[in-house]
């Protein structure tokens, strides 16, 4: 069977079957995760420079948040870089690295458009969790010079099926549409990163919903997409093979983030909060030492621009800088990739002060745990070590529902009247008998 076959075989067959209770208790706490990491981003230049494009184009069929009607794929991409651009969504860690809640505002799209209920919205999204998470199992792509959003115009095709309530062969040619024509560049993510890196995804999933809706009214696409000779294997990721057991959820392995940082470095952010208040004066700090993993290295280390961020881009993906903010503030947020504190001093200095490197043995917990050992040398020869292995809101370490809330609120309270009134509406979301109340609620709600 070929690949997109298969994909297509589970993506339909989803439809019909009873999902455990836990997983959509899982699928809920996500899509209100995405809505407060969303809304806090209501404000960057980015999602304002997208609500202005999909404004002046118009058009119907799904709920674009802050602006209303908007054609599906317009929807899903300013909904999609509102998630995704302050970088507090939801994440998953294997061979290759992804947000899987890039998928929600693609399959949402999709449900609004067709005004699915609230139990196919939450198949769609476990099928797309499930087929993201999967090809991130398969193959790391990011070696082969291609970023992980390749992966999320597949999943998200796979998620807009389930809501188009596609048919086997409709659902396939979905796949070999969003497969062929939708290969990004990791450029993305090195060096000097640009507001693109926090659209990326959205693109991706814009084009995999796109891709569905093609394929809905009988549009086909280069066959076999993955196995052919000039196909996805051969340029892209190299053979794989991926499997969909009845019982196995992939979500269940996904983590939610406590910080707005990258998620390699989140348990660095708990090892300098754990240690902050054993240090009486910063002014005593003469040295930081910080142990990472491989994969933390490549990704958020090596780069000579992550040890001077100019971009909030750069920034939140920078553990040096990551490290010495949260050092010197106590906490991180939003706000702390803001240009001006991108240039304080005393956070330079302690960046001056830090050494990062490799530690012996910590990539033998990746993918599963993310360790980061942070030392402390201060002026009296004393040294203060923490090590973190998997963070708070990590699936071995989860949020409980009063943590989740707390980021909810704190996100959202600033930017909707009416915030209560969406969370309690998220956690009735298996009840709902049409998915577009979510959205319409929110725009009414807005203070903006």
């Amino acid at each position: 069977m070929l690949l997109s076959e298969k994909i297509a075989e589970y993506v339909t067959g989803i439809k019909d079957r009873k999902l455990p209770q836990d997983v959509i208790r899982l699928v809920k706490e996500r899509v209100v995760d995405s809505i407060a990491v969303s809304l806090g981003a209501f404000d960057a230049p980015p999602v304002a420079i997208s609500r202005k494009v999909v404004e002046a184009l118009g058009g119907k069929g799904a709920i674009a948040i802050g602006v209303g009607d908007a054609t599906p794929d317009h929807a899903a991409f300013l909904n999609g870089v509102m998630v995704r651009y302050i970088d507090f969504n939801d994440t998953y860690l294997s061979k290759e690295a992804l947000h899987p809640s890039d998928n929600i505002p693609a399959v949402q799209a999709a449900g609004e458009y067709m005004e699915i209920d609230g139990d196919l919205f939450i198949k769609g999204i476990v099928a797309a969790y499930e087929v993201a998470c999967r090809l991130a199992d398969a193959s790391c792509i990011r070696d082969r010079g291609w970023d992980h959003v390749t992966y999320i115009a597949i999943s998200s095709a796979a998620g807009a099926a389930v809501a188009l309530d596609l048919d086997f062969d409709q659902a396939v040619q979905a796949i070999n549409l969003a497969a062929t024509p939708n290969i990004a560049l990791r450029q993305t993510r090195v060096g000097e990163l640009s507001m693109w890196k926090g659209c990326a995804a959205a693109n991706a999933a814009r084009n995999g919903l796109f891709a569905a809706l093609l394929a809905k009214e009988g549009m086909t696409g280069p066959s076999p997409v993955f196995e052919g000779e000039k196909g996805f294997f051969n340029q892209v990721s190299g053979p794989l093979e991926i499997d969909f057991p009845k019982d196995e959820y992939m979500i269940r392995k996904t983590s939610i983030k406590r910080h707005p940082v990258e998620y390699h470095s989140m348990s660095a952010v708990d090892a300098v909060l754990k240690l902050r208040d054993k240090i009486s004066d910063l002014a005593d700090i003469e040295k930081i030492d910080v142990e990472t993993f491989t994969v933390s290295y490549q990704i958020i280390v090596k780069d000579p621009e992550k040890w001077k961020p100019k971009t909030k881009e750069t920034a939140d993906h920078s553990l040096p800088y990551i490290v010495a903010t949260t050092l010197f503030d106590g906490f991180i947020w939003i706000d702390s990739y803001d240009e001006d504190k991108l240039k304080r001093k005393e956070v330079l200095n302690l960046m001056d002060k830090m050494e990062i490197k490799v530690g012996d043995g910590f990539d033998k917990y990746y993918p599963e745990g993310i360790p980061n050992r942070i030392k402390i040398y201060l002026k009296d020869g004393s040294v203060e070590e923490e090590l973190v292995i998997y963070p708070k809101g990590h699936f071995k370490n989860p949020m409980n529902v009063d943590e989740l809330y707390d980021k909810y609120s704190r996100l959202t309270k600033e930017v909707l009247n009416n915030y209560k009134d969406v969370w309690d509406l998220v956690w009735r979301l298996d009840k709902l008998s049409n998915i577009r109340e979510i959205n319409e609620t929110i725009n009414v709600g807005l203070k903006r």
